[in-house]
């Protein structure tokens, strides 16, 4: 009998060896094999190699490199990033609530995050953070990540920071009990006139579509009867945002996306009916900086033609990518779907596996060949489409807009690029910030603020300044860029003293793309 036995255990191994080779593909087996590969090679390379190797670190950097051969949106996010890399799609964070820009190795508070931590504790905006917990955190060791590294940390944990202050040499300490600062992802929502209101929103959160619901509230107590929103340089996030996002605009039953994989079957989001503004008039804006989320709503709502897209053509990114953690706390993106628009069109623009070179210098291509400056420049690399009504639209790369919007190089002289690009606009605004934020913070409109700077000359100033700073000066380059100048400078000071809202508030009062807008709505141009 066990004799018996054992012979019915080899013949049954044998078998399902048998079977598992030739009617699985050898599948499992081709995996384990690569595996076996790597698992051997790091141990013949820890076990014989001529000097010590630190394997983890091996693993590390050939994490990154592995998946850099499927495409150019597959990552590998370690350890101590992955926290970083979650936290604005989140909606919060744990820290002090700060934002912070580093000059002259020295943390300068540029702005301190309402209701926060370190507003409680009595920070303010234009402190000079210059030790964490008794030890001094100047000179060449202050980075950002080692500033996040020191001053995030888990709940209700306490951090010591000692600061100094416009008009005082001594240091002040004060300790601040960490805890949730809310990130925010619209960044502005207000009434651009009395019939229009303006929603801004940078990425696609856990939040947005909560945050979006509250803002179209106001702007409808307000009398709003038209809505823009403004996905310029919005880089994406969470598909099921934008998936709510236009569940709010569109009919019942109307298809918002789908997506569909080798190992995914097509799933589709379609509206549920119950959204409360699906008959007020759309504007969405976007540029070559809209990714990901941002093309699924824009297409979702040109392709249901629900509304006028106006800007440049999108970034062109139509792939579906999940996050699946490691033990160590690290992750990878990993593509697993491609999206496509109502229409049948998938929007991700061309790469070649293993060669993100040119993927990257896409943008760069555009602008070398024209595409930013004129509409007829836009190369469409995939077939026509048709919207719901029987528009054509084109697929193979990007959102292409209903109403193109050139970038304005009116005016732009090679003194204001550099001005621009060297980060001298900025480092000006913010000297001249510190040494006048006394008399800016009697201002509390952004409208007077905006009169006064112009009184001010800062042009002139920012001249002078960049002179010493290894700018020079160029008077007739400056007279013709003067209006840039003048508002990229003012821009920034407003930034410094209000918020992010009145910066974007002040540059909408000259931006094309708004004018371009506003003329839609009251020529009746706008589809809903």
């Amino acid at each position: 009998m066990p004799l018996i036995m054992a012979l019915c255990v080899v013949i049954g191994i044998l078998i399902g060896t048998f079977y598992a080779n030739h009617f699985s593909g050898n599948r499992l087996n081709v995996i384990n094999s690569g595996t076996n590969r790597l698992n051997n090679l790091l141990h013949i390379i820890n076990d014989q190699y001529v000097d010590t190797v630190n394997i983890d670190d091996l693993v590390e950097k050939a994490m990154p490199l592995i998946l850099s051969e499927l495409d150019p949106h597959s990552v590998y996010i370690s350890a101590k990033d992955a926290q970083t890399a979650s936290d604005d799609l989140k909606g919060s964070f744990f820290g002090i609530g700060i934002e912070f820009v580093i000059r002259e190795d020295t943390i300068h508070v540029q702005n301190v995050i309402e209701g926060g931590p370190a507003q409680k504790a009595g920070l303010i905006a234009g402190d000079k953070i210059v030790s964490v917990d008794g030890q001094a955190f100047v000179g060449k060791s202050v980075t950002n990540e080692e500033a996040v590294h020191r001053l995030k940390g888990p709940d209700k944990s306490k951090v010591k920071v000692g600061i100094l202050r416009y008009g005082s040499d001594k240091q002040q300490v004060f300790e601040i009990t960490r805890g949730e600062v809310k990130t925010k992802s619209i960044t502005a929502s207000y009434m651009i006139d009395d019939n229009t209101g303006y929603i801004r929103i940078k990425n696609f959160g856990e939040n947005t579509y909560e945050d979006m619901l509250i803002s179209l509230a106001e702007l409808s107590s307000h009398n709003c009867k038209n809505i823009i929103i403004d996905l310029r340089d919005n880089t994406g996030g969470y598909l099921e945002a934008a998936v709510q996002m236009a569940n709010e605009f569109l009919p019942k039953n109307s298809l918002i996306v789908y997506t569909e994989g080798r190992k995914s079957q097509r799933q589709d989001y379609k509206s549920d009916g119950r959204g409360t503004y699906q008959k007020m008039p759309l504007v969405v804006l976007i540029n070559e900086g809209s990714a990901s989320a941002s093309e699924i709503f824009a297409g979702a709502m040109q392709d249901n033609d629900r509304g006028t897209i106006i800007g440049r053509r999108s970034f062109g990114k139509g792939l579906v990518q999940q996050q699946i953690g490691f033990p160590d706390g690290s992750m990878i993106r990993l593509t697993v779907a491609r999206y496509y628009t109502p229409s049948g069109r998938c929007i991700q623009k061309p790469y070649s596996k293993g060669d993100d070179e040119d993927y990257q210098k896409d943008l760069i291509t555009r602008y070398e060949h024209g595409e930013f400056f004129n509409e007829d420049s836009i190369k469409h690399n995939g077939p026509q489409y048709h919207t719901v009504s029987g528009r054509i639209v084109y697929g193979g790369g990007g959102i292409t807009p209903d109403i193109f919007i050139p970038e304005d190089t009116t005016n732009v002289t090679s003194y204001y690029r550099e001005a621009s690009m060297t980060g001298l606009i900025l480092q000006f605004a913010f000297t001249y910030t510190d040494d006048n934020r006394p008399k800016l913070n009697s201002f509390k409109e952004m409208q007077s603020l905006a009169d006064h700077l112009v009184k001010q000359n800062t042009v002139e100033q920012f001249a002078e300044y960049a002179d010493k700073h290894g700018l020079k000066r160029r008077n007739l380059m400056i007279q013709k860029s003067h209006h840039l100048l003048e508002t990229h400078i003012n821009s920034r000071i407003i930034y410094n003293i209000m918020n992010e809202q009145e910066w974007i508030k002040y540059l909408n009062r000259d931006d094309n793309a708004i004018k371009a807008a506003l003329k839609a709505f009251y020529e009746k141009n706008v589809k809903n």
